[in-house]
């Protein structure tokens, strides 16, 4: 994980870092009670992370997805990570944790799920600071707080 940058001192940038983090801590979790045969709790976390994931890419993809899409450079980079977001949307909505064919999916999904979020704070965000320009910042910022109603970003 990059720490050179300085993206992750922007706040929007931060707060996406920690929703990855409780994310893929919920994703844990779920393998976790999998492993240990507690489906009940399997089926909170996914169910905590599926609502965690749906604050979350409607804030990125309205926000600094939609603003970085709209430079040719980054648009083909954004595509494949709106799929990989639909993609984990549907197993999310539709594994049966009970189900060992289900069981062995959710598993596999948690490193695809780093290396995406890898995607997005390796490349995407860092190439967001020289990228975006100040109404675009706060085209991304807007989209997170209607992605996040009630809530304020870390820093604010």
């Amino acid at each position: 994980m990059c720490h050179y940058c300085g993206c992750r001192d922007m706040p929007l940038i931060r707060d996406y870092v920690a929703e990855h983090e409780r994310v893929t801590g919920l994703a844990d979790d779920i393998v976790r009670a999998i492993d240990r045969d507690d489906l009940e709790q399997a089926r909170i976390a996914m169910s905590r992370m599926a609502g965690e994931l749906e604050s979350h890419w409607q804030g990125e993809e309205n926000g600094i997805f939609a603003v970085m899409a709209s430079q040719a450079e980054y648009a083909d980079h954004i595509v494949p990570l709106v799929s990989e977001h639909r993609e984990l949307a549907e197993l999310l909505a539709s594994a049966d944790v009970s189900d060992p064919v289900d069981q062995q999916r959710i598993r596999d999904a948690v490193p695809e799920l780093r290396e995406h979020i890898s995607k997005e704070e390796d490349g995407l965000f860092p190439a967001s600071l020289t990228a975006l320009t100040g109404s675009d910042w706060d085209a991304a910022i807007a989209a997170w707080h209607a992605a996040h109603p009630g809530k304020s970003l870390i820093s604010d």
